[in-house]
């Protein structure tokens, strides 16, 4: 057997199938839902941790790829786990009485929110009838009459008495502009001025005496009769309090006590009753409303809006906790906003009712879960959500204030505390971004949930795969699966992560070939989808993205990319490489060329020169020399130069995956054996020569093949592949079946020596022990060719020393 039939992949190597004899059920009809997630222990085991950790700080972040299963996976698990746990309280904001720019929010119990709303409505309605009547009654006006009649007489004796004590020292008691004032009287009439100027100084003395004392007796009586005015005041607001009081009380004290296991609204209760009682003039019937000629004035009504309640929270639907998923994780819709109403034109005002939540206030006492791109890329989301879970308390604030030229009227309501679990949701590199360049994350999310991209195929898997398949059928209304279909869906899976011992748990896109093969099932009339629907919408989804991988296949057949595929050609090898393009990946071959001269500048990598190469694929072309210089330089320089080409590469190349191939193509330009062209190289190289597993490998082989095909099969062509990369061998049927038939062949080593004794057909050879190596070998004539430029520049360079050696004995002339 020949070297190349030893390294040859055997078949059953080339792709894994599913057995459909896994399957015992007929079609997926039959068998139950799938209840929880498929594969993702390690995730389901960090979100357990987390949920069940009520300790600050142990939010959770779920990172993976997408698709694969984070929401629905935390959606099912808060669903079920929401359902055992205690149902938060409603919230109401409610007016406050000693601040009314700080509404006050009162806890209720689930579902008692509403029925206190309509309870305090209920209650001022009550109030507003009872208490006009209370007021207007019989009793309260023969009170009210008392109490002015008892006024009206104690002034009247205050007065009667003053009066008689005046007209005893001849003094009148009278009202003037001024207000009252003693004057002097003679025979029942007022004094003149001139008669009072005429009286003897002893009588005008006494005279002046008596009215200084009744003066003073006059501001005494005064006094007292404001006094009096105040008690009266006093009394008839005692009266209306009373009578108020009993018009409201049996209203208030029932709603006291059906409310006493909450005390703050208790106190709530008793703060509306005693702001009814300072305001009972509110309750009263309002007089006509004064008008303006020419104008027509709304007419004011007294404002009750007060005793309105604000219904926050209501929990009266929700069974155990919340569990919000917020789309839109804008700054209002997680922590609530204050809204405004336009007035006369433009003017903004606010209040308590107008007060609206956000998710986070929804979410209270249970989950909120949102996404983390989202959050981080609407302004202020995330710094507001940090301070949230600091403080423990979610504020509702206007947080574009602080931009405004000038303030408009707002409130600060009562903020409202934290008991919520929050989830977010990104990529790996979102969460490695937060990790590093936030201080807060890590004290704020300390318990990271990985989903991972694909799992191994174990016959558990294998058959929640089938409960999976069976539950989108189910819920979407497609047709069902056999046995067959459900084999060529995990081939599919297999597939899409490329490696025979996993399947993909990407399962949007394995939803998405379900829809797709229960289309074309059932466009064709079938009543299940088996393999062959399932292998269609394969193929449609591919030739609905293939169209420049068509063109570009044009290319090559009319020989506008120029690539051998037959033949023998020194220093020229096909490396393979993948195009991405969106969702969709295609292999196609770049032919690499090696050209070698003497020289001391190594090899020179012109897609680097040149700035079409990127860090990667530089370092693999500099593992090259760590090789040779192993190699062959242990009894000598390295002493040549060396050019590497992709040849007609307009586009950038990255990656290592060509630099076994750049090495190849090497050795056979400094040997001088030609390469089979009708072989493509794919893998990477380290310095002690071992091949290294590259990705793409069924991209890069069915790419060749197809060239191959277009081009005519000789029976001869095939690919070579690392030997460590055989497992990730998900080739298409075509390509298998051409391997079957010896049509197309593929290759797997683990040494340069190996690939390039299958390249050329010529033993890479071994060292001896005296250090030299066979005739008629590879690494012999790499090793003679390297000698004779060694030599060569041996010659140049003595005969270059010699000359400068003249050049300056001339200079500095005869000694």
């Amino acid at each position: 057997m020949s070297v190349s039939d030893k390294q040859k992949v055997p078949m059953e190597k080339l792709r894994w199938e599913c057995d459909e004899n896994l399957f015992t059920f007929g079609t997926t009809a039959e068998i139950p839902e799938l209840e929880g997630s498929i594969g993702q222990e390690r995730a389901l085991r960090s979100i357990d941790f987390s949920l069940g950790m009520r300790d600050g700080g142990f939010n959770l972040f779920l990172s993976g790829q997408v698709g694969t299963g984070r929401n629905s996976t935390i959606k099912n698990i808060l669903k079920k786990r929401a359902k055992g746990e205690p149902t938060p309280p409603d919230l109401c904001y409610v007016y406050n009485f000693k601040s009314a720019d700080n509404p006050i929010c009162l806890p209720l119990a689930a579902g008692q929110g509403s029925v206190f709303v309509a309870d305090m409505k209920e209650m001022v309605e009550g109030i507003k009838i009872n208490i006009p009547k209370a007021l207007d009654s019989k009793d309260y006006e023969t009170g009210k009459s008392a109490v002015v009649e008892e006024y009206q007489e104690k002034n009247g004796e205050l007065f009667s008495a003053l009066e008689k004590e005046a007209e005893e020292r001849s003094f009148a008691l009278q009202r003037t502009v001024s207000g009252l004032v003693m004057v002097p009287q003679k025979e029942g009439r007022n004094y003149t001025q001139e008669e009072y100027e005429a009286l003897p100084r002893e009588e005008r003395e006494k005279l002046d005496e008596n009215g200084g004392f009744l003066t003073e007796r006059l501001n005494d009586v005064l006094r007292q009769v404001r006094e009096n005015e105040k008690a009266t005041r006093d009394a008839l607001a005692l009266l209306d309090r009373n009578v108020g009081l009993s018009a409201v009380g049996h209203h208030i004290d029932p709603l006291k006590e059906k409310y006493a296991d909450w005390p703050k609204v208790v106190t709530y209760l008793e703060s509306v009753q005693e702001d009814i009682l300072n305001n009972l003039d509110d309750f009263k019937p309002q007089g006509p409303q004064p008008q303006i000629a020419g104008i027509r004035l709304p007419r004011q009504e007294p404002s009750f809006e007060r005793y309105e309640v604000n219904l926050f929270i209501d929990n009266h639907e929700t069974e155990g906790a919340p569990v919000i998923f917020e789309q839109n994780p804008t700054y209002n819709n997680l922590f609530g906003r204050i809204e405004h109403v336009m007035q006369m034109g433009g003017m903004a005002t606010t209040n308590f009712t107008l007060v609206k939540p956000g998710a986070m206030h929804k979410a209270n006492g249970g989950y909120l879960v949102v996404d983390a791109r989202e959050v981080l890329i609407n302004p202020f989301a995330w710094d507001a959500l940090k301070r949230c879970i600091r403080s423990g308390e979610i504020k509702i604030e206007d947080v574009l204030e602080q931009y405004r030229f000038m303030s408009i009227a707002s409130l600060k309501p009562e903020p409202v505390t934290l008991q919520t679990k929050i989830i977010m949701i990104g990529s790996p590199w979102i969460y490695y971004l937060l990790f590093y360049l936030e201080p807060d994350y890590r004290k704020f999310f300390k318990v990271r949930a990985d989903f991972d991209s694909r799992i191994s195929r174990t016959p558990e898997i294998v058959q929640d795969y089938a409960l999976f398949v069976a539950t989108h059928c189910k819920e979407e209304g497609l047709l069902p699966f056999d046995r067959s279909g459900m084999a060529g869906l995990l081939d599919y899976s297999a597939r899409l992560v490329e490696d025979q011992q996993k399947l993909s748990s990407q399962f949007t896109e394995i939803a998405d070939l379900i829809r797709e093969a229960s289309y074309w099932a059932g466009k064709d009339g079938a009543t299940v989808v088996s393999r062959q629907f399932v292998k269609r919408a394969i193929e449609e989804k591919i030739y609905r993205s293939n169209l420049i991988e068509e063109r570009m296949q044009e290319l090559f057949e009319d020989g506008t990319i120029m690539v051998d595929v037959d033949g023998d050609v020194v220093g020229q090898i096909n490396g393979l490489s993948v195009i991405t393009l969106g969702d969709y990946m295609f292999g196609r071959p770049s032919r690499l060329t090696a050209r070698v001269y003497l020289g001391r500048a190594g090899m020179v990598n012109i897609e680097r020169e040149v700035k079409l190469s990127g860090p990667i694929h530089d370092k693999g072309v500099l593992i090259l020399t760590g090789y040779l210089g192993g190699k062959f330089a242990y009894d000598k320089p390295l002493s040549f130069s060396a050019s590497l080409c992709f040849e007609q590469n307009y586009e950038g190349v990255e990656g290592d995956s060509a630099s076994s191939t750049e090495l190849y193509a090497l050795l056979s330009a400094l040997s001088g054996v030609p390469i089979r062209q009708g072989i493509a190289v794919t893998g990477s190289v380290n310095q002690l020569g071992r091949v290294q597993p590259i990705g793409g490998v069924n991209y890069k082989i069915e790419g060749f093949y197809a060239v191959c095909k277009a081009k005519g099969l000789t029976g001869d062509q095939g690919v070579m592949i690392p030997k460590s990369n055989e497992r990730h061998l998900m080739l298409s049927d075509e390509v298998v079946a051409a391997v079957r038939e010896g049509r197309f062949h593929i290759w797997s080593v683990a040494t340069i020596d190996e690939g390039i004794e299958i390249l050329t057909g010529m033993p890479a050879g071994e060292r001896k022990d005296d250090g030299s190596w066979p005739d008629q070998t590879v690494n012999g004539l790499v090793d003679r060719r390297l000698r004779e430029m060694l030599k060569q520049m041996k010659k140049f360079g003595a005969g270059s020393d010699k000359e400068s050696g003249k050049e300056k004995k001339a200079k500095e002339g005869p000694e």
